[in-house]
């Protein structure tokens, strides 16, 4: 199963401009066309205003939702954030200028020439909205057909209108642009096919938490940041 980012600006490489690695789907992905929602979902939290914090290698990262156009992929970053999936996982794909990628389970381990082809097993039904993708954006990573995202997602580093409604919006940064300018403008190298958008040294999500505004703000004064 294939889950990246494509679609580049004119500015993008022509090799990076149809995403990376096309590769054949197993068949055996399910698509999921339900809400999510109430897997590991505590009782008495209203879902609506919650937070993902990504604690990467590289700083703090605060994301917000957008439930409203995209409850589907909202739960199933929640869910999935939960189980604890995202925790180890690196941003694969930095392409300066345009995007940071993360979110592929086989980047817990060192063989580099599967990163960028992994996820949950199952995918999310497409749920293009109006939101435009714009700096601090927060996208579904998807392969060539609309229905094809599971867990990878990718963070704007700066306006991509080309993408508007072609990838499912459903978030943006509230927090951490910093770090998201950091992870975007750091050295690269080829990957195993050529692109110039492996990170040398790639960050890693430490810890991917889901909390309330008011927890976070509790989490936030008792666990400061590293200098």
């Amino acid at each position: 199963m294939a889950v990246l980012a494509g679609g580049l600006a004119s500015r993008i490489s022509a090799a990076d401009s149809v995403g990376l690695r096309p590769v054949p789907s197993t068949g055996e992905e399910k698509l999921v066309s339900e809400n999510p929602s109430n897997v590991n979902q505590p009782a008495g939290v209203d879902a609506k205003d919650e937070l993902a914090v990504l604690e990467t290698s590289a700083g703090r990262i605060v994301l917000r939702f957008f439930p409203d156009v995209a409850p589907n992929h909202v739960a199933n970053f929640k869910k999935l954030a939960r189980e604890q999936f995202y925790d180890g996982t690196k941003f694969h794909r930095v392409i300066k200028g345009f995007m940071i990628q993360g979110g592929d389970p086989n980047t817990k381990k060192d063989d580099i020439s599967k990163w960028g082809t992994g996820g949950p097993g199952y995918n999310i039904k497409a749920e293009f909205n109006d939101r435009p993708h714009k700096r601090g954006t927060l996208s579904m990573a998807r392969s060539g057909h609309p229905d094809s995202a599971g867990s990878q997602f990718f963070i704007c580093h700066a306006d991509a209108p080309h993408l508007n409604k072609q990838y499912t919006v459903f978030g943006e940064t509230m927090e951490g642009m910093e770090i998201v300018d950091k992870i975007a403008t750091a050295p690269v190298k080829s990957d195993p096919q050529g692109n110039r958008s492996l990170p040398v040294t790639p960050v890693v999500i430490k810890r991917a938490l889901i909390m309330t505004p008011a927890e976070y703000e509790k989490y936030k004064n008792s666990t400061p940041q590293p200098e």
